[in-house]
């Protein structure tokens, strides 16, 4: 056992690198809403970048540690803090947790981009494995700790003994966030494909380009609704596969932007579809935060990926390179 759960916060689950290959049979993706965060929480632990980690929405949970061990933490700020002491856990470092302390999650920092925050444990959270993945579905209720959120009474566990490494922060992890996803704090850019256009007039791209948008609150983990000037109706089509980052326009003319828990078919038009890259900056678009969109190219695309790509394995080989020294000098004596 590593923590008990005092206080579940707003939303708080078990995601991982989702459960790909079963929208045939209805089944979502799934998976963190945010990969980078995911994966930078992970990574400076020395895990895999898709181990099963906690996901923490706006305001994080109280956990009370039974069992020493070192988390790391990726994504948003949500102002991590440790007791007795008071010490930080900021986004991009891993950090030694005694037995008998309390860590807790209060509310995003004031001028921080995004709302889901990730812990990650050695080995990852030691969950049962369905269909592939141990990410929690909450639209079907399964996967994760009994397909719900996290609540007061719970405990979760690392499936790996603690590393060896003390507190472990990777050199130059504090800017991964921005270079890797490109948000600001400021309205953020989520760059686009066009759409097929079925079903749709031709020009709605360009007005979805030339707004500024606004995220709605109720978007969730499934879609953000989007808050602006009215598309041109679009008409009903033939339910058709989506995928994640596709912007749907219902008849109402309002855009849905579909995140990791979307369903596997749609019958609204698609005006665009987020390049992969700018997933991320989906998954941690705040209600009341704005957004506008970018068309690109193929080109510009898979470069944004592969820079996204390099900057995650720059991050690995530091935090492997500063772990050796560190297992180098404890030989040492140091």
């Amino acid at each position: 056992m590593t923590f008990e759960v005092l206080d579940g916060g707003l939303l708080t689950t078990i995601q991982d690198g989702g459960r790909p290959g079963f929208g045939h049979i209805g089944v979502p993706l799934g998976g963190a809403a945010d990969p980078i965060g995911l994966a930078v929480a992970n990574i400076v632990l020395g895990n895999d970048p898709d181990a099963a980690a906690l996901e923490m929405t706006m305001a994080g949970p109280v956990l009370a540690v039974h069992r020493e061990t070192v988390v790391g933490v990726g994504g948003a700020d949500l102002g991590g803090v440790v007791q007795p002491g008071g010490r930080r856990l900021e986004p991009g470092a891993a950090y030694r947790l005694a037995a008998g302390s309390t860590i807790a999650f209060p509310r995003l920092v004031s001028g921080s981009f995004g709302m889901r925050c990730y812990l990650a444990v050695p080995g990852g959270f030691d969950m049962p494995v369905v269909l592939g993945s141990r990410s929690t579905c909450l639209v079907a209720g399964f996967g994760g700790l009994e397909g719900r959120a996290l609540r007061t009474g719970d405990v979760v566990g690392a499936a790996a003994d603690a590393p060896g490494a003390g507190t472990t922060t990777a050199r130059g992890v504090g800017t991964v966030r921005r270079n890797a996803t490109g948000a600001t704090v400021a309205a953020a850019t989520v760059r686009v494909f066009p759409g097929p256009f079925g079903g749709i007039d031709m020009h709605a791209l360009d007005d979805l380009c030339a707004a500024v948008w606004t995220v709605g609150r109720d978007s969730d983990r499934m879609g953000i609704r989007l808050e602006g000037p009215l598309l041109q109706p679009g008409r009903g089509m033939v339910s058709h596969g989506v995928t994640w980052g596709t912007i749907q326009l219902p008849p109402g003319g309002g855009p849905i932007v579909l995140l990791a828990d979307h369903q596997p078919t749609g019958g609204y038009p698609v005006v665009a579809v987020a390049i992969t890259a700018d997933r991320p900056i989906l998954g941690q678009l705040a209600p009341g935060q704005q957004v506008r969109f970018e068309v690109v190219d193929v080109e510009a695309a898979r470069a944004a990926l592969v820079a996204q790509r390099k900057t995650l394995d720059e991050l690995a080989v530091a935090v492997s390179e500063e772990r050796r020294w560190l297992d180098s000098a404890g030989w040492a004596g140091a």
